[in-house]
């Protein structure tokens, strides 16, 4: 089988939110997708087998487990599509365990088109302020916690308890600011531990909920947000109605073999 290693959100390797990405003729047993996935040793792995309607069915994988949405890996898999396979029509069509999602190119982006994923306001769970060293400001949830702090700098020097994150009965806990960079809209980290992801460098499915939610504080439909991870990665953001178009780069960084 073949496999590629993208660098999704990003122009330059070595920055954004690496995935492995395994073009498949036929699936795989979840079992031997699983060890692929646990092997590469990323956030994600995602595989795609090509449909008879020229759609593809994809899904993706972390090193522990089968996730049912992954932004960074379905731009990465785009990627590939259009620059490693030949795929020439104007738009993918991806089906996925969240429904039906398109990616096109526009505007020298690849673009997502996803469900909005707006959060449910939510009391401050009890051991959160001592999980994130600070005391939020609003607290949502969805697929995952959503947590607004202060400001940007208190995010970046943020050293969460991934122990007590990993007791959170969500997916993952996304941690949110203003930005203070000029450009720039929003900022975030996402942390994961409860699915073997302790930090995402840059999490395209976080911002179909952060989307929505600065969507509404802000006022704007169109922003750009910045994930602070160590790499850290550009993410482009829109909100349309009840669903959102997440735009970014990205680029090959390895191209081989996977021989089982």
């Amino acid at each position: 089988m073949k496999i590629y290693q993208v660098d999704a959100f990003t122009d330059k390797v070595f920055t954004g939110n690496p995935a492995a990405i395994v073009p498949l003729e036929k699936w795989l047993s979840v079992n031997v997708m699983q060890q692929i996935a646990s092997e590469n040793n990323l956030s994600e792995t995602a595989f795609f087998v090509k449909e008879k309607d020229g759609s593809f069915k994809i899904r993706w994988f972390t090193p522990k487990t089968e996730v049912d949405l992954c932004g960074h890996a379905t731009l990465a898999s785009a990627h590939i599509l259009f620059s490693e396979l030949g795929f020439d029509e104007d738009q993918i069509r991806f089906k996925s365990n969240s429904g039906l999602l398109r990616v096109v190119r526009r505007e020298g982006l690849y673009w997502m088109d996803f469900p909005s994923n707006s959060p449910e306001t939510i009391p401050i769970p009890k051991l959160l302020p001592e999980a994130l060293g600070t005391i939020p400001i609003y607290a949502g949830v969805n697929t995952d916690l959503l947590v607004l702090v202060q400001d940007e700098e208190l995010l970046e020097k943020m050293k969460p308890d991934l122990l007590i994150l990993k007791k959170m009965e969500v997916r993952g806990v996304i941690v949110t600011a203003p930005s203070k960079s000029e450009g720039i809209d929003f900022v975030s980290r996402f942390f994961a531990p409860a699915i073997g992801v302790p930090e995402d460098p840059v999490t395209g499915s976080a911002h179909t909920v952060l989307t929505p939610f600065w969507s509404k504080r802000l006022g704007k439909k169109n922003m750009v947000a910045r994930q602070v991870s160590t790499r850290g990665g550009i993410i482009y953001c829109e909100q349309k109605g009840d669903r959102v178009e997440l735009g970014g780069h990205a680029v090959t960084y390895l191209m081989g073999t996977i021989s089982i």
